[in-house]
């Protein structure tokens, strides 16, 4: 029997983890307020006596980012164009042959927080891993930030992919690539102290900005990939199907068959 892992965060109201703009709200409305919602479609019900312990149904309301939670990032997200000027993909024109394959994993917690990973030291792991990139396959970076979830601290936590280690990535077929870090780029604040001493316009969001180049999909704010093997697993990330948007919400799992 095949062994499925949840790699996804749920969304969950008033966490610190994103800036204040993008948290999410959820407004839950409990059974005995679904009991008086049910009397809008049935008037002549006394929920009291009517209804199971005089309980309706419960439902949620949320306000949310399409960045908020486990998402996925579409080519849109990053820019209007891609792959030398065609319209770039929204989430809900994604391939579905995107969003299923072999999945790959690269233990980078041993990078600091704010660390840029370069081409070079990508290829160094795949060289380490003895493993050959195929086309179609789906790259998953282990930062640690995920540790610091539901903390503040974790806007700021785990080492970015650059532009160059993005398209070395891409240039091999890769389409999907995935974190457990809040950005795929390293977190804003060290690319914007850089900038502020520099003015090298050319570091800013940089990894995102590769999907100019080569349109590709990234995840952020994985978690659980200590459960994983470096490969050998199949790995599943269909998003929401959201009309025009850049992003959507997935609920990643990794497949690990006996």
């Amino acid at each position: 029997m095949p062994t499925y892992i949840d790699l996804s965060i749920a969304i969950e109201p008033d966490l610190p983890s994103d800036p204040p703009m993008m948290i999410p709200k959820v407004q839950y409305c409990t059974h005995e307020e679904g009991a008086e919602q049910m009397k809008l479609f049935f008037p002549d019900i006394e929920p009291k006596k009517d209804l199971p312990d005089g309980k309706g149904w419960a439902v949620e309301f949320l306000t949310l980012s399409t960045h908020s939670g486990t998402h996925l990032d579409a080519p849109w997200h990053y820019h209007p164009t891609m792959d030398g000027g065609k319209k770039a993909l929204s989430i809900d024109e994604i391939p579905l042959e995107w969003c299923v394959g072999h999945g790959v994993k690269l233990d980078f917690r041993h990078f600091p927080d704010g660390h840029q990973v370069s081409a070079s030291e990508m290829e160094e792991a795949f060289q380490k891993l003895g493993y050959t990139l195929k086309a179609g396959d789906i790259v998953l970076v282990h930062t640690g930030a995920d540790t610091w979830w539901g903390k503040a601290e974790y806007l700021i936590k785990g080492c970015g992919m650059g532009r160059e280690a993005t398209l070395w990535l891409l240039e091999r077929g890769v389409r999907v690539v995935g974190t457990d870090a809040w950005s795929w780029d390293r977190p804003l604040p060290y690319t914007a102290g850089e900038f502020s001493k520099t003015h090298d316009a050319s570091i800013i969001w940089e990894g995102h900005f590769a999907g100019i180049e080569r349109g590709y999909c990234h995840i952020e704010k994985l978690t659980n990939l200590n459960a994983l093997p470096p490969y050998g697993f199949t790995f599943f990330c269909f998003p929401v199907k959201i009309k025009g948007a850049s992003a959507g919400w997935i609920r990643a799992v990794a497949r690990i068959d006996e």
